[in-house]
């Protein structure tokens, strides 16, 4: 009689294994909302990321040999290079 209860038994364990992994394991049930928190926090840097990247293509473009804007080529000389003409006044910020 235990010969013919091992193979249920055995099934029976590996079935609540599974069944509390799927409920309680980091994939499983319990851990749905903690996975939407976590959705919506990669959604709002995924959203920060796009806007950084659609400014600095702003730039790129705007920097293109064929037509550069001159007002930003004239800013980052003038930032890279730290010149200023003679009757220009320098006002310093603090960032």
């Amino acid at each position: 009689m235990l010969r013919r209860a091992i193979a249920p038994a055995a099934l029976l364990i590996v079935g609540i294994f599974f069944g509390g992994y799927a409920i309680f394991g980091p994939n499983g049930a319990l851990a749905y909302g903690d996975i939407e928190r976590q959705l919506a926090v990669r959604q709002r840097q995924l959203a920060m990321l796009d806007r950084n990247r659609t400014e600095l293509k702003n730039r790129v473009d705007l920097l293109d040999p064929r037509h550069a804007d001159p007002d930003l080529v004239d800013e980052l000389a003038r930032k890279d290079l730290g010149v200023a003409n003679q009757d220009e006044v320098i006002v310093p910020l603090d960032r």
